[in-house]
């Protein structure tokens, strides 16, 4: 077991699989490997239902065209067809109930930060304008501005909680949600786990509902070795809070930490085929899948599977274009499992501003309602690979009776 530092440092990296020159897996490895010896290093990672009568239109955002509408181009990720979590059909029952886009409550993002304001050099998103803010950190630099010093922060926010239907670019799950930035992550996505500590204990004591964890540690990490993140993350589960976090991108037979705590729900990555996509971890505990986006494994006798074909889309969000926070747009390369989590967020926040578990439904409730809701992908029932299955934002918000709470050890194993 890898001896710590008094501190308990840990470089942590985004649970992503940049395809962008800018921030390679590649250098994110190098870069952490500089940390040290004995240094743990971390990477930032149904039943029929109802249907909604609506009268309003779909969202105008264009996507990458000029035409109202064009973001269904490119965000598969959020449409039934294509392996997608079906959430228009939620967005008009969220509206119906006067809570538009899980209106009133907080997910926070514990991350590189936000583009959430102008600040000194940094700006705010122009397709975050119009979305609510909570006050949040920078734990990193110690003072109160988590701007984005890497776009990854901005692109799990935005999947969130984007702004909609303002005619540009795209859409966000839970668009009326409030978001808190709480940058725990360097502009290289490394953290020390006390800091991402830190980051998880100020949100749970500032209101958030959700926290979003698109980050994760190597499979070899101990629980023994973060274990000032699992007392944290304990203390926000006992306050009722829900906490999302990555499987992990090594394509390993085994969860990463910190989604392998009790408290935490655990999230791997598909892909536009409804694949696992290939590099997403797998293996006892895995809770749910939602789109990461990229290539499919290869999984021999699954017919969802085209490994020698050619890769399923990216996850397609505003974020920074290259490195400089001042200018956006939609790149690519965006896949990963750290672009899964915040779909299972966004969806957590519209079952809770929904109602349909109550008004205050405990994290054991939710996560009983996203696996009854789930859409079944590989071998039947729950497996290793998929867990209960593909989230999926209509069954979940629709009116039906709470399934049986889910019964989940609070005590991480080693």
């Amino acid at each position: 077991m890898p001896r710590l530092s008094p501190i308990a440092l840990a470089a942590v990296l985004l649970a992503l699989l940049f395809l962008a020159p800018t921030a390679t897996t590649a250098s994110a490895r190098s870069a952490a490997g500089s940390a040290g010896a004995g240094v743990p290093i971390a990477h930032i990672a149904q039943e029929p239902v109802p249907p909604v009568a609506s009268d309003a239109p779909p969202p105008n955002d264009p996507g990458k065209t000029t035409v109202a509408g064009g973001w269904r181009a490119i965000q598969w990720n959020f449409l039934a067809p294509n392996f997608g979590i079906d959430v228009e059909p939620a967005w008009a029952r969220l509206a119906a109930a006067g809570r538009p886009g899980a209106q009133g409550i907080v997910v926070a993002v514990l991350d590189t930060g936000v583009a959430y304001a102008n600040h000194g050099k940094f700006r705010r998103s122009p397709d975050l304008v119009g979305t609510r803010f909570a006050r949040g950190y920078d734990f990193v630099d110690d003072d109160p501005y988590p701007d984005d010093h890497n776009g990854h922060g901005t692109h799990v926010a935005s999947t969130i909680a984007e702004r909609t239907n303002n005619g540009l670019a795209v859409t966000g799950i839970a668009y009326g949600a409030t978001i808190m930035p709480v940058r725990v992550l360097d502009t290289r996505g490394e953290g020390d786990a006390n800091v991402i500590a830190r980051g998880v204990r100020w949100a749970a004591d500032h209101g958030a509902d959700v926290i979003n964890l698109s980050l994760e540690f190597p499979g070899d990490v101990k629980a023994s070795e973060i274990g000032k993140l699992l007392r944290a993350m304990r203390s926000a589960y006992a306050k009722g809070i829900v906490i999302v976090a990555a499987s992990g991108n090594e394509a390993g037979r085994a969860i990463a930490y910190p989604a392998r705590a009790g408290e935490v729900i655990s999230v791997g990555a598909t892909t536009e085929h409804g694949c696992l996509s290939d590099f997403s971890n797998e293996g006892r505990g895995l809770d749910i899948v939602a789109p990461g986006g990229g290539a499919d494994a290869d999984l021999a006798g699954d017919d969802n599977c085209r490994p020698n074909g050619p890769p399923g889309e990216d996850i397609y969000q505003m974020t920074f274009l290259g490195t400089n926070p001042g200018r956006f747009g939609l790149p690519s390369g965006y896949d990963g499992t750290s672009m899964a989590v915040p779909h299972v967020s966004g969806i957590l926040a519209l079952i809770v501003a929904s109602g349909v578990l109550g008004p205050h439904p405990t994290p054991a409730q939710l996560l009983a309602r996203l696996k009854s809701t789930a859409r079944d992908l590989g071998a039947p029932g729950y497996d290793r690979r998929y867990g209960s299955g593909l989230v999926n934002a209509n069954a979940a918000t629709a009116p039906a009776p709470a399934p049986m709470a889910v019964r989940r050890s609070v005590t991480s194993s080693g």
